[in-house]
Parts: C-alpha cells; sequence; structure tokens
C-alpha cells in the first residue's frame, strides 16, 4: 500500500524551490510513495511549471496561505498561524490524509505544533530529534539533539528506549548498544542529569554500555548515544563543521603540489566513497521520535538531494514499523 507523505514546501532557506524539486527527485527514484506539497499554490505551481511538472495521482497540493518564518516565537506563531504549511500539514497527519510530515522550517516550531496537533506517543514525556550521523563502522543515532535543552533524567531513559527501538526497526541493528555521553566513562563522572540518568538506563530494557567520550562516538563505540539536547545540538553542529573543514583541507593539501596532484587522481574513486560516507545529504532528515505519527525534521539549508533523503526516511520508518 503507497505511503503518502505531506512535505513542507514553504519551509526550509531555499523554499519553495528545492522542496518541489527534492519531492519530484524522491517520486523518481521512491516506488510506492505519494506526495502532498503543502503551502502557497501559486508559489509551488510556480515552481512545478518551471521544472516542466505538474500535479498528477502521486503528487498533490494543499493549499496553506501562511508560512512560519524562522525568527518568530515558537509558541506565539503556532498559536497565531494556524493555517501555515507546517500546521496544515501535521493536521493531514493526525487527520489520515498523510502517514508522515517533512518541513525544513523552524525547529522550534515545528516540534511545538508537532505536540499540540499529533501529540506524544502513550507514555512519552518529551519527544525527542534523533539524527543518524556516520561514524567509523557505519553510523549512530544521535538523541536528543534539538529538542529538549534541559532535561530531567527520566527523558534521557525514554531516548534511549526510543533511539534502540528505532536502530533497531528502521536501521537493522540488532541489539544496539546505547551509551550515556558524559565527560568521562566512569560511571561518578559528569553533572547531576547524567549521574541521576545512569541508573534509569541501566533499568531501560535496552542494551546499556555506560558512559560515552564525545571523541568515541565517531569512533562508533555505541549505536545510539543519549543526551540533552544542549550537548547533542553542539556535537552535531561540531562534526558537520569539522567534516567540512576537514574535507576542504585535504583538498587544499592535495592540490599543493604536482606529485600530490597525481597522487589525488590515482586515490580519486577512495575520495570520492569518502565523501559519499559523510554525506548528510543522502540522509537528509532527522526523525522526531516519541510522537504519535512521524514528523521528520530536514535541516533549513536543505538542497533537493537532502529533501528526497527527508523523504526516504519516512519510508525507512513505515518500512521498519517502528
Amino acid at each position: 500500500m503507497p505511503i503518502t507523505i505531506a512535505v513542507d514546501a514553504m519551509g526550509g532557506d531555499n523554499a519553495p524551490a528545492v522542496v518541489v524539486e527534492g519531492a519530484l527527485q524522491a517520486l523518481k527514484e521512491i516506488s510506492g510513495i505519494k506526495i502532498i506539497l503543502v503551502g502557497r499554490q501559486e508559489a509551488i505551481e510556480a515552481e512545478l511549471s518551471k521544472l516542466g511538472a505538474s500535479t498528477s495521482s502521486s503528487l498533490s497540493i494543499l493549499h496553506a496561505p501562511d508560512v512560519i518564518e524562522f525568527h518568530e516565537v515558537p509558541t506565539t506563531a503556532v498559536r497565531r498561524k494556524k493555517e501555515s504549511s507546517i500546521m496544515i500539514g501535521l493536521k493531514a497527519v493526525k487527520e489520515g490524509q498523510a502517514n508522515a510530515f517533512v518541513s525544513a522550517g523552524s525547529t522550534g516550531a515545528l516540534l511545538t505544533a508537532a505536540t499540540v496537533v499529533v501529540g506524544r506517543a502513550p507514555g512519552i514525556e518529551r519527544p525527542a530529534l534523533a539524527v543518524v550521523i556516520p561514524n567509523a563502522k557505519g553510523f549512530g543515532l544521535l538523541i536528543d539533539c534539538g529538542a529538549n535543552v534541559d532535561c530531567k533524567p527520566s527523558y534521557l531513559a525514554q531516548f534511549a528506549q526510543m533511539g534502540s527501538e528505532y536502530m533497531t526497526k528502521a536501521r537493522g541493528i540488532k541489539n544496539p548498544r546505547v551509551g550515556l555521553v558524559n565527560i568521562g566513562t566512569e560511571e561518578e563522572k559528569g553533572n547531576a542529569l547524567v549521574k541521576e540518568a545512569y541508573p534509569l538506563l541501566e533499568q531501560a530494557g535496552v542494551n546499556f554500555v555506560g558512559n560515552v567520550e564525545a571523541r568515541d562516538i565517531p569512533l562508533g563505540a555505541v549505536d545510539v548515544a543519549v543526551c540533552d539536547a544542549f550537548v547533542g545540538n553542539v556535537i552535531l553542529k561540531h562534526t558537520e563543521g569539522f567534516a567540512k573543514a576537514l574535507l576542504g583541507m585535504l583538498k587544499e593539501e592535495l592540490m599543493a603540489d604536482p606529485v600530490s596532484k597525481l597522487g589525488a587522481l590515482i586515490s580519486k574513486g577512495a575520495f570520492k566513497r569518502m565523501k559519499s560516507r559523510m554525506d548528510y545529504d543522502a540522509i537528509g532528515g532527522a526523525p522526531f521520535l516519541g510522537l504519535k505519527n512521524l514528523v521528520v525534521k530536514a535541516h533549513g539549508s536543505s538542497n533537493a538531494k537532502a529533501i528526497s533523503g527527508a523523504i526516504r526516511q519516512c519510508v525507512i520508518f513505515n518500512e521498519g514499523e517502528v
């Protein structure tokens, strides 16, 4: 049965152009999906026209006249702009018109609106933003990386359970190793939050392997790294920046002299594979775990490939019956 995905056409730095392009790309690459582009109908139709496309049985438009901007206070914007693309898209999911919602818009507004409109899953105190990041052994999950800056110990225990479930069912990792991000591996280290959370993770019914230091996350020491959103967002942003800097420095050195250029030419295939392994656009988005329905947050600066990747996340999530 086809999965229907509502996509916020007005969300992101480059909307609606890259969102429409990414949706069309997803329809070409992923079988068995239908897409609803949510936003200002005239603007969406104009972008479709530019790309020589139009609505069809697998691509439709749901008009939403308002847009929540990045600079707006999330709670205020959600309350005032009930006809925004985020609110209309989430209502489509709640009412069964779509199975999932993707947006590259404001993270705060998306989380606030999703919690109000879609609602939390039974027993979950706070939804969490979970992102798949590359590591030396493949990939791992970082949770929370953007939703809950201030956490209670019980939140972290639930993040561990949700992250473990996601990696098992959506990513096919059996008995994923779960680590609590800390400044040391010893149980007695850390602030009050992680010290109180440690015994709760031991009793959470997951494969808890103890504390994990940030430097060990990219080495693949754990499959699920659990932390509050302040720590998680710092790790995520540092990882993104370091990856870009590393690739830039490598390119600069390879072009420094004729011998290096020759070596680069010989190793071109290896470098291409390396870049592919670190390509976040291929992943595209991060799911909000802990909601009654699937909501995926794409990066605000997403290109068409990233939007298509975020849509693919919805398919993976659905097929894994998370």
